[in-house]
């Protein structure tokens, strides 16, 4: 089996690009317009008909849906096909509320493998190549996504999914893993977990792939340091397909957009202004390709910038930069917007690892802000005044980078529970109050 790479896809220029786009629209509209009561309501509240809708040009005509729809028609209202076209479903956690269940014929499966089978490629995967994915694997797309991409790539293929960390460690070194998929955090515990058994000599890892929560720079360079590979990053979800919407390459500078699937927008989350290149502002993505659950003007709620600079790797669809946050769910802390990120950077600037808990709570009426630090093992024997000094340290750094004060706690090794799926970075109790 060849590499799996699309050149005439991945490489078009940007009229094969927006042509493709424009005519795939189109088609989207007339289909939920005919199959989604839901959206020919909002258009016909716009006034809106597919009649209106002739290009890409046209997009910004169509009105937004959120979240909040998704789990106002679950299960079936935003279906485009009868159920009997329809092989599988993935869903979301649903810790933030109702679950969001979306639908896939064979078709759209097909395509989703597609997407996950360009990013391994992009991170230097082929047929030679061993990808041990230990996302998980049941409702949640991360296992299955990556799965099929690497099947298809024609990687030997290790579904491990989540858990059993001494499985994987020796799957990973009987097996000759050359490719790691996974969240960023348990990548870091594995990392740790290796290096504590001594086995980093029989590790053979060269890339990973990494997606499904936020995480920083310097936790990249963390991970790859201990690994001893590349770190890539990956980027979807659920509702949109799932991981491979867009996918870092070897230049690392943003991860490209599959644009013959998704059009990525920017806009402003207050107004829903579309912005311009380059302009920071909330992601929004359309589905041109989907058949089951096709998604119009979705808002992701995810903070990011769109760039068309041209890229080494030869990868022409357009870039969208690691989320910078979110729209929904940044911490306002005093009137202080603050991101998880920011509080990352300075623990690692500082030589902590990414084991960390943010507590927020409201104490009289104001906010407080406490972030739980692990003592790495060599602090684990200073004095008391030492880690008093290492504690002032910290507060310094995150009064530097978030402008208001955060009391800092510095706690054993590994007394902050590890993840195997998504890390718990945020216990904001102001919500029991409200």
């Amino acid at each position: 089996m060849e590499r799996y790479y699309q050149p005439e896809i991945e490489c078009a220029s940007q009229e094969q690009i927006r042509a493709w786009q424009s005519e795939r629209l189109v088609k989207q509209v007339q289909n939920v317009w005919e199959n989604v009561p839901m959206y020919r309501k909002r258009m016909e509240e716009k006034g809106l008909t597919p009649a209106d809708i002739q290009s890409v040009d046209d997009l910004r005509k169509l009105p937004f849906i959120d979240k909040d729809d998704l789990r106002d028609q679950y299960p079936y209202g935003l279906l485009a096909r009868p159920l009997k076209d329809c092989v599988r479903i993935q869903s979301t956690s649903g810790t933030t509320g109702r679950r969001v269940v979306a639908f896939y014929t064979q078709h759209d499966l097909d395509l989703w493998e597609d997407c996950c089978a360009r990013a391994i490629v992009a991170a230097g995967g082929t047929n030679e190549d061993v990808c041990h994915v230990c996302y998980g694997y049941g409702l949640f797309t991360g296992g299955p996504g990556l799965n099929g991409g690497s099947h298809k790539v024609g990687c030997l293929t290790l579904p491990m999914s989540s858990g059993n960390t001494e499985r994987q460690i020796q799957f990973m070194t009987d097996l000759g893993s050359t490719i790691l998929c996974c969240t960023p955090s348990y990548a870091a515990y594995l990392a740790e977990s290796i290096l504590e058994r001594g086995v980093r000599d029989q590790i053979k890892l060269k890339a990973g792939i990494f997606g499904a929560e936020a995480w920083t720079e310097e936790m990249r360079h963390d991970i790859e340091e201990k690994l001893g590979i590349k770190a890539y990053d990956i980027y979807g979800l659920t509702e949109i397909s799932g991981p491979g919407v867009s996918f870092e390459c070897s230049e690392q500078t943003g991860m490209h957009v599959n644009e013959d699937h998704f059009i990525a927008e920017i806009i402003n989350p207050k107004t829903g202004e579309v912005l311009p290149e380059g302009e920071k502002g909330e992601l929004v993505f359309t589905s041109i390709t989907k058949e089951a659950f096709p998604l119009i003007r979705y808002r992701t709620r995810d903070i990011c910038v769109l760039s068309r600079k041209k890229c080494s790797c030869g990868r022409t669809h357009v870039k969208m930069s690691k989320p910078l946050g979110r729209s929904d769910d940044m911490l306002i802390v005093k009137g202080v917007n603050v991101f998880p990120s920011q509080i990352e950077t300075v623990l690692m600037n500082q030589g902590y690892a990414a084991n960390y808990q943010i507590i927020v709570d409201r104490v009289n009426n104001s906010d407080t802000i406490e972030v739980q630090v692990e003592m790495t093992p060599e602090m684990f024997s200073d004095s008391l005044g030492a880690v008093a000094k290492k504690e002032k340290e910290l507060v310094s750094g995150l009064k530097a980078m978030l402008g208001i004060y955060a009391n800092v706690k510095l706690v054993n090794p590994k007394s902050i529970a590890r993840s195997e799926g998504k890390a718990v970075r945020v216990v904001d109790k102001r919500n029991l109050y409200k």
